[in-house]
Parts: structure tokens; C-alpha cells; sequence
């Protein structure tokens, strides 16, 4: 069912996703597919809605530094600097996870990916729904991620409860996914954030490794 983006559908989304349920939204990238990042059996409907494995960890959506502390320790200097840098925005964070995130979410990694939007509305969802939400495109698996409300309704139907009607950020490229850890600074992902934009942000002495499909700077 299609939401339109006032505060009154906002509120019925937040309940959906405390309940358990599965609700679409934009993000400044993508519409994401969202259900309680806290709940284990919310994200494994997320991996049965869009047809994929369980087994991928899947990223969390939190709507400011505070959530953090529900998920991780406190962040090294060098991913707060990152962090106070491109957030919101798209930059994806994978740190250790504590205990109470959810396998699904991790899968078995004993990481979680964090990210904090540049879109108002969907950092507005997740303050009203008090929980992190699942961040995972909202596409089914082997198709592209979706820009509009109607593509995912079409794609979804009754697979999910909501989805919230309201156009996504200008940004055209996924997160960039980047870890660090001794020492290094890991780029998992090479996204919408440069390489020479991080370099930027933490110094030419950090090591940088290019892990994931990084092809340019």
C-alpha cells in the first residue's frame, strides 16, 4: 500500500516496523527495504521479500550519532572524523557489532554496517520508529534498486505492508562501504564518496586498502 509522506502516514510506517513488518522508503540514494534492524525475524522476511539467500549481511540506517551506542562501541578517531565528515551521507561504516544485533543482520561476520542518510525523511522514520532499520535496496535480487514508489509497489505488491511515497536524493551511486582496522582503512565498496574525498578527511599517513570492486578515485 502506498503512504503519502505527511506525519500522520510517517507515524503509520514506524508502527508497521515496530510490529514487525516490512516498509519501503526513499533514502538521498535508493528506496531502501525497511524492517527492524533489532528484530531477527523482520530481516529475514526482508531476505524472503526480495528473493535472496540469508547469509549477506545486510546494512542498518540509524538517524544520528546517538543510535550508535545500541549497536557498537564508540567509534576510533579515524571513522569519527569520516563519520562527523560525510554523515549524513552516503558513506556506509562497517564496525564490530555487539551482541544484541541479530545474526541476520551480521551473518555470523560479528560486523554491522551503519550509515546515517542525507534524507530527511527517512532519518525522520527512523527517529519515529526508536530502532535501526534495515538499509538493503529495495529491489528484487538481479534487478536494479528502484528510484520511485511505483516500480516498487509493482516489484513487491503484498510482500510488503508500505511503501512511502516520496522522491529519493540526487545521488545516483550506492554508499561507499569502507572498515578500518589495524591501522588500515579498508574501501569495500567505492561508491558515491571518492577515495581522494577520504584522503581528504583523514590525512595522507592512514594506510588505505582497496578490498572491494574500488575503479576509480
Amino acid at each position: 500500500m502506498l503512504l503519502s509522506s505527511d506525519t500522520s502516514s510517517l507515524n503509520i510506517a514506524a508502527t508497521a516496523i515496530t510490529q514487525g513488518s516490512l516498509v519501503s522508503f526513499p533514502t538521498d540514494t535508493y528506496f531502501a527495504l525497511g524492517a527492524d534492524g533489532m528484530n531477527d525475524r523482520a530481516v529475514q522476511q526482508v531476505f524472503e521479500a526480495k528473493g535472496r539467500n540469508p547469509g549477506t549481511p545486510v546494512p542498518l540506517l540509524i538517524s544520528d550519532l546517538d543510535m550508535i551506542t545500541e549497536l557498537t562501541k564508540p567509534l576510533t578517531k579515524i571513522l569519527a572524523d569520516l563519520a562527523s565528515r560525510f554523515w549524513p551521507g552516503a558513506l556506509t561504516i562497517v564496525v564490530p557489532a555487539l551482541d544484541c544485533v541479530p545474526e541476520s543482520v551480521t551473518a555470523k561476520t560479528g560486523t554491522v554496517g551503519l550509515r546515517i542518510p542525507d534524507h530527511s525523511l527517512a532519518r525522520q522514520l527512523i527517529r519515529i520508529s526508536g530502532t535501526p532499520i534495515t538499509g538493503t535496496s529495495c529491489n528484487l535480487t538481479g534487478q536494479p534498486p528502484v528510484s520511485n514508489a511505483i516500480d516498487v509497489d509493482q516489484q513487491f505488491g503484498e510482500k510488503i505492508d508500505f511503501c512511502i511515497d516520496s522522491p529519493c536524493g540526487s545521488n545516483t551511486a550506492p554508499s561507499t562501504v569502507i572498515s578500518y582496522a589495524n591501522d588500515t582503512l579498508s574501501i569495500l565498496r567505492l561508491g558515491a564518496i571518492s577515495i581522494a574525498s577520504i584522503k581528504n578527511t583523514i590525512g595522507k599517513n592512514v594506510v588505505i586498502s582497496t578490498v572491494g570492486n574500488p575503479t576509480s578515485q
